[in-house]
């Protein structure tokens, strides 16, 4: 029970890595606050988490023990942020650890040159900005606090370059350098920020994943084939199961990390090792 009685707030939690992550950390015996922008997005080609399915992360959470607030917000609204983050305030008093997992893979699958700047902004305001309004939104609480860890997920994107993913590996690359700067600002509040960086993550029907999925349509591999093709790529001829990532993140977000902030941890089977 590595998180018992800590207030953890997951963005992204409807389905995937959000949820994994929701409920590994309600399995370590934190209570959950789980954000979800729950509806589709003009811009983003594919369907994103449902009210629904935010619904079933909640009813896992409290089903393992956790006392569970779930609300929609959009990361790419102040208002939503700030709105969500008061009201996990108002009900549990405190935040103690804050996932920053919301993201997109798509508007993708494009040489640079051919990238609207709609699309290039929609990516960059989601997976990017989106991270730092939440962080600007907790981190005063935190610092006042003098305790906290926030944990953004960003990607192998965010240390190594794609081929036609430009927008993509840009927001990713900036998830890692607000990491650094971020835990260098609130080190003295004994606040701790650190990343972490998946490879290549099955799309597991538990989590209701779809991530690889997407990816593999973007660059127009068929999705019979698209699990097989991206394994052939993994020095440990294995897809990251959505559970490794999650523990990755318990670990940052438990005391055991307590002396690590800063830290770019990579859960990509030596993907980024090459």
């Amino acid at each position: 029970m590595r998180l018992s009685g800590k207030a953890v707030l997951v963005t992204g939690a409807a389905r995937g890595l959000g949820r994994a992550t929701a409920l590994a950390c309600a399995a370590e015996g934190a209570d959950l606050v789980l954000l979800d922008v729950a509806a589709d997005v003009p811009g983003v080609p594919y369907p994103l988490g449902t009210p629904g399915q935010l619904a079933h992360t909640a009813e896992r959470c409290r089903a393992a023990g956790a006392a569970v607030l779930a609300h929609a917000a959009d990361v790419r609204s102040t208002a939503d942020v700030q709105a969500a983050v008061d009201v996990a305030l108002d009900r549990f008093g405190r935040l103690d650890v804050v996932v920053n997992n919301a993201g997109v893979a798509a508007p993708a699958g494009k040489p640079v040159h051919e990238i609207g700047e709609d699309e290039w902004s929609l990516m960059l305001d989601i997976d990017l900005t989106g991270a730092w309004r939440v962080i600007r939104a907790v981190g005063k609480h935190m610092a006042a606090a003098r305790s906290g860890s926030i944990v953004n997920i960003s990607s192998t994107a965010g240390l190594v370059g794609y081929r036609h993913f430009a927008g993509y590996v840009a927001a990713k690359h900036g998830v890692i350098g607000l990491t650094k700067a971020a835990a260098l600002d609130l080190a003295p509040m004994k606040v701790r920020v650190n990343a972490v960086c998946p490879g290549s993550v099955r799309d597991d029907n538990e989590v209701e994943g779809r991530m690889l999925a997407e990816i593999a349509r973007a660059l127009d591999v068929p999705v019979s084939e698209h699990e097989q093709a991206f394994t052939t790529a993994q020095p440990m001829n294995a897809l990251v199961e959505p559970a490794d990532v999650a523990a990755a993140v318990v670990y940052l977000a438990s005391d055991e990390s307590r002396h690590v902030t800063g830290a770019v941890l990579a859960v990509d089977g030596g993907f980024s090792a090459r």
